[in-house]
């Protein structure tokens, strides 16, 4: 157990480094500086910000002081925010991201879990059909697509909701329906498909042989495991709902940190926009990491060291 954390910990740290490299340098290649757009600005006005931002100096001292800053934690001062530290804004949007993304996160578990159970109990009847309809939608339609549909149709023409804006219960469902409808497609098309290769399985014949009750049966055998190609997806999709909910955040004007990741690029904030990609990173890999030592708790016949005993 202890060799496994420390050998995930350490490839952690390899693809941080590997990130922050990439996310600087690429920074780095793009034409220009973040002060060109402003055209009020004189170029030996401009001269004094590179200088005062560290930016006049050689790359790789530039790279390898950034590099310092980060492992204390530091990631900069904005460059279009005047006076406000990356971290600091970073901890006030993210809070407002993190709430609507644990609900998009356990609506999308449960809702995709029961429908794919649903699918598998029924399969090749309606229920399936239907379940099965719903999911191919939701992977289709891009859910920047479906927020505006649903924006326009629900709270525009109904008036049912808030068009924009996030500070009731309410104002959540929404926003939460537009980042769930990809997730819960993916999770009942998983869930149907390991639970009918679970279903007919040897041992679950051999239970049913045996006379053990039918909820026994799907609840201690197919459930526990069907669940585990879910709970590899659970990993990757966790952050991806916190981290893509940029554009769910720019429809529903909820002032998250998608809605400053964006305004960041469109404004050229460096220490911004290398901040929040470092940070989004922590998370898909935190994230990742979890998911790993899941599995051992979810499946006692997975080694942490990897495989299955035999």
């Amino acid at each position: 157990m202890a060799r496994y954390l420390i050998s995930k910990f350490v490839f952690m740290l390899i693809s941080l480094l590997i990130l922050i490299s990439a996310t600087f340098f690429l920074m780095k290649a793009i034409p220009g500086n973040p002060f060109m757009s402003e055209r009020a600005t004189s170029p030996e006005i401009q001269a004094r910000l590179m200088e005062q931002y560290g930016l006049d100096k050689p790359v790789y001292v530039q790279y390898f002081k950034y590099l310092g800053d980060i492992v204390t934690g530091d990631f900069g001062i904005s460059m279009k925010k005047l006076n406000q530290d990356v971290s600091d804004i970073i901890g006030q949007t993210f809070m407002v991201s993190l709430k609507l993304g644990l609900v998009a996160i356990v609506f999308s578990v449960i809702v995709g879990i029961l429908l794919g159970m649903l699918a598998a109990l029924y399969h090749r009847r309606l229920i399936d059909t239907v379940a099965m309809i719903m999911a191919i939608m939701g992977i289709a339609v891009p859910s920047f697509v479906l927020a505006s549909l649903i924006q326009f149709f629900f709270a525009q023409k109904l008036g049912l909701f808030n068009v924009m804006g996030f500070e009731g219960p309410m104002d959540y469902i929404l926003p939460v329906a537009a980042l769930s409808a990809q997730p819960i497609a993916f999770i009942a098309r998983l869930t149907r498909s390991s639970m009918l290769e679970v279903l007919h399985a040897d041992y679950i014949k051999t239970a049913k042989a045996k006379g053990l009750k039918s909820i026994t049966i799907m609840f201690k055998h197919v459930v526990r495991n069907a669940i585990l190609p879910v709970v590899t997806y659970v990993g990757p999709m966790t952050a991806n709902i916190i981290t893509g909910s940029v554009v769910i955040e720019r429809i529903f004007g909820i002032g998250g940190i998608g809605k400053v990741f964006v305004d960041s690029i469109t404004s050229r904030d460096y220490t911004m926009i290398m901040g929040i990609t470092i940070f989004y990173g922590v998370l898909l890999m935190l994230a990742r990491f979890i998911t790993d030592v899941a599995y051992g708790f979810i499946d006692p016949r997975i080694k942490l060291t990897g495989g299955k005993e035999g």
